[in-house]
């Protein structure tokens, strides 16, 4: 249902674009457009798949019982850094690695870790204790107990936390353009530095879309992956 009122405002801005005029003003860029957007892809796409492998590592290597001391001051220090503004840390980057894909990557992916890590620690942390009793009961190691009932049970939770990391790093992205990054921030921050409106839509328009699309499909993925027993999606 979220998804039929996107687009439902989506078919309401397109056609108010092109009766104002504006839509045939975006379109004069659309060959822009497309090579922005494979641009734009590639800078989400390696990015996030890297905060996702390391920062659900991290969430796992947390919520171990000899972490307990020390697992709150680590989440509230990743916090920390990722409080810094996102403009901030790229301009760190740049001053350590340069101008390029390279430091906007790893600017884009400090930005991404923290939800990723709170969740999956959390989520871990929130599968009932007499769960892990029984595994435990039943003869069960510590990596039995992790990969066949901690994290099946804080899954849902997990994907809650890619979810919001990944829509953060789809709009954080453009600002990859002002170290040379590249993607739709150039249409977007050119556009407004020239005052054309038309090509600050043809930027913003595609990352929208592109953020949307990319919630769609991990919201996919958090259906169908997490085991309906403790999927209150499929439970409802």
């Amino acid at each position: 249902m979220p998804y039929l009122v996107l687009a439902g405002i989506a078919v309401a801005i397109a056609a108010g674009l092109w009766t104002s005029g504006l839509g045939a003003d975006v379109l004069r860029y659309r060959k822009d457009i497309v090579y922005l957007t494979k641009q734009h892809v590639v800078l989400v796409a390696v990015s996030g798949s890297a905060a996702i492998v390391l920062g659900i590592a991290i969430g796992i290597w947390l919520s171990r019982p000899w972490m307990a001391r020390w697992a709150e001051g680590a989440i509230q220090a990743v916090n920390m850094v990722t409080s810094i503004p996102t403009l901030g840390k790229l301009a760190l980057m740049m001053s350590l690695l340069g101008i390029g894909a390279l430091p906007a990557i790893v600017g884009l992916w400090i930005a991404t870790l923290l939800p990723i890590i709170r969740n999956t620690y959390e989520g871990i942390r929130a599968v009932p204790a007499h769960l892990v009793d029984a595994a435990r009961g039943m003869g069960m190691g510590p990596s039995a107990v992790l990969r066949r009932v901690e994290l099946p049970n804080a899954l849902f939770v997990i994907f809650a936390g890619v979810r919001t990391a990944m829509a953060v790093n789809v709009g954080t992205a453009p600002i990859a353009f002002l170290i040379g990054g590249g993607g739709l921030g150039e249409l977007i921050f050119t556009g407004i530095d020239l005052q054309q409106h038309g090509m600050m839509l043809a930027g913003a328009i595609p990352t929208a879309l592109l953020a949307v699309a990319v919630d769609f499909l991990f919201g996919q993925a958090q259906y169908w992956l997490v085991p309906q027993g403790v999927n209150p999606l499929r439970n409802s």
